[in-house]
């Protein structure tokens, strides 16, 4: 039987082990939700004990995150050469490392050098993640469990942040935030490993040796015959490289996704960086600040289970630029919500809700534009340059803040990203047919 593999696993129901293999990698991303938010859960105890200004604050806020998007670029094409469940694998260890390094950092340089090497095992973790979820899944759910697994991301921040809440409230040790994250990302390890199969899409684009006897073991713990040999390969091959990004089959779809995915990332993590402090300095202690925090993961997590559920019956472009617009509006009324925990709560997570529709609804736009043997380099290179965004978005933030600038015109300000997001994405089509041969 010579049938091609990737064909019976897209037109048939999901299996057990499928599920289970997007099951781990959501775990994985939230853990990657609650290490990349750790710093903010920290960031009053830290300010606090160090006596770091918020300009100060806004650069060591941000240093996991250009570590993120280094990680994406450099990380997300290893995972196309080297495969997916190795990559994982390392950049899982990595995480673990990082955070329980944080632990033990004594000044500003020491934490920044930390957070940033354990910002590059998270970037390599989504962009490798976002690949194996959408090669493990069936056609029918492929945008639900792309988008499920984005919001993997959100889950942790809420989950950690409510255990990381309660540990402010009865220690006040921002150290001990480091630590959960550390012991959580260890024991992930071994499930990993007994766990994560190779992805069989992988397998065929890059054919290591002893590719068919893996696939074939893959298969029939899928529930699927075996087949007598590999999938011819097509006669333009595309090669895993950041050069094939920018050929003329995919080079303004390039361009526009990450400009989208930089200014929506910048708009993002506005409200994930910053929310923290601001509700300190509007005259709250940490523990309350946190779970104003935690609200707006609930309003991350409620918008992209929402569009994942809606990418199965919907085109995604205009619900994705729409959300972003909406985005906009809401940060404006979080803006104006004063010091009232209420206020700040709901405010936040109707913003956060729109702002990570957006967000997540990028992702299985990624996966549908790229193919096997560019999916991971695609992904992790507009992920890791538009999460320049990430990085510079805390710094502006904490420029404007410094410089005078009240809640609702940094606010608005910030929202601007998401208004040139939706813009990128609405031309989306444009160029896509322009690319079509």
């Amino acid at each position: 039987m010579t049938n091609d593999p990737r064909a019976a696993i897209a037109a048939a129901p999901m299996n057990r082990l499928q599920i289970v293999v997007v099951a781990l990698c959501i775990a994985l991303n939230a853990l990657d939700g609650f290490d990349v938010l750790a710093i903010s859960f920290a960031a009053p105890g830290i300010a606090a004990e160090w006596g770091v200004d918020k300009a100060t604050l806004g650069i060591v806020l941000s240093m996991e995150l250009l570590g993120m998007a280094a990680g994406s670029v450099l990380i997300g094409n290893v995972a196309d050469r080297i495969g997916r469940r190795p990559t994982i694998l390392g950049c899982l260890m990595v995480m673990t490392a990082g955070m329980f390094a944080a632990t033990v950092a004594n000044g500003v340089e020491m934490l920044s050098t930390i957070r940033f090497m354990t910002g590059i095992g998270i970037g390599g973790m989504l962009s490798s993640t976002s690949a194996m979820v959408a090669e493990f899944s069936n056609d029918r759910r492929r945008g639900l469990n792309v988008a499920l697994n984005i919001a993997g991301y959100s889950t942790g921040a809420i989950l950690g942040g409510l255990v990381a809440s309660a540990l402010l409230g009865s220690t006040g040790d921002w150290r001990s935030v480091f630590m959960l994250g550390g012991v959580a990302s260890a024991a992930m390890i071994p499930l990993a490993v007994l766990f994560l199969p190779e992805s069989i899409e992988s397998l065929i684009a890059r054919r290591p040796v002893g590719a068919l006897e893996t696939i074939n073991r893959t298969l029939a713990r899928l529930g699927h015959a075996a087949v007598a040999a590999l999938p011819a390969l097509p006669q333009a091959r595309v090669k895993p490289s950041i050069a094939s990004l920018f050929s003329c089959d995919f080079r303004w779809i390039t361009i526009l996704l990450t400009v989208a995915y930089f200014a929506q990332i910048l708009f993002f993590y506005y409200i994930q960086k910053w929310i923290p402090k601001i509700v300190v300095d509007l005259g709250f202690d940490a523990a309350q600040a946190g779970r104003v925090l935690v609200w707006a993961n609930v309003g991350n997590l409620s918008g992209a289970v929402l569009i994942g559920l809606l990418s199965q019956r919907f085109n995604l472009r205009p619900l994705v630029g729409g959300a972003m617009l909406a985005g906009f509006v809401a940060i404006g009324a979080f803006g104006l919500a004063g010091a009232d925990l209420v206020r700040l709560s709901a405010t936040a997570a109707i913003a956060a809700f729109f702002i990570n529709a957006g967000v997540v609804g990028l992702y299985p736009i990624l996966a549908q534009t790229y193919p096997a043997a560019l999916r991971a380099s695609g992904t992790g290179f507009v992920i890791g340059i538009g999460r320049g965004g990430s990085a510079v978005g805390p710094v502006i933030a904490g420029a404007l803040f410094a410089s005078g600038s009240n809640l609702l015109a940094v606010s608005l300000t910030m929202g601007l990203g998401g208004l040139i997001a939706a813009a990128m994405v609405f031309l989306l089509s444009q160029a896509q047919r322009r690319s079509a041969p």
